[in-house]
């Protein structure tokens, strides 16, 4: 593959994961530590950190992370948890652009291996927030204040 279009893929990748941690970074920083967001956040970066060897071996420059002043966060813990379905949905679509023509073997395993931890564990963990985080959570505000007590809930809870 030429290196500008690897550059192009590559680029593409570390930044939607770089976006991804920082979005989930502002929720904790709105919301507190609430799960699934306190472990995906770790998550993303384990993502970016698989991605920035690639970029010393193919010799492309790391480009800048990108500027989060301005980011804005969901009004509640159950938006945000519909904010992120829709991010690993778009995610998991990325990584199908992004895998086709890649010749690289490495370049191909770790995206499928980013494209499969969405799939298979940050979008259930979000889905399951979503679900459960309505009833239990969901009209939570950026106060912390919400209706009812929260009963917690397997990937979506106060930790």
């Amino acid at each position: 593959m030429q290196k500008q279009l690897l550059e192009t893929k590559l680029n593409k990748a570390l930044m939607d994961e770089y976006h991804a941690r920082d979005t989930y970074r502002k929720i904790i920083e709105t919301f507190g530590e609430i799960r699934p967001f306190s472990n995906i956040v770790l998550a993303e970066q384990r993502h970016i950190n698989l991605l920035l060897p690639l970029y010393e071996k193919y010799s492309i420059a790391v480009p800048p992370e990108p500027d989060t002043t301005g980011m804005t966060v969901p009004d509640t813990v159950a938006e945000a948890c519909k904010i992120a379905v829709q991010a690993e949905e778009e995610n998991i679509s990325l990584y199908d652009e992004l895998l086709a023509g890649t010749d690289e073997h490495d370049v191909l395993v770790v995206f499928q291996r980013l494209q499969a931890a969405s799939r298979d564990n940050h979008l259930p963990a979000f889905q399951r927030c979503l679900e459960q985080g309505t009833l239990t959570q969901g009209n939570r505000d950026k106060n912390g204040r919400g209706q009812g007590r929260h009963r917690g809930g397997r990937g979506c809870r106060f930790v």
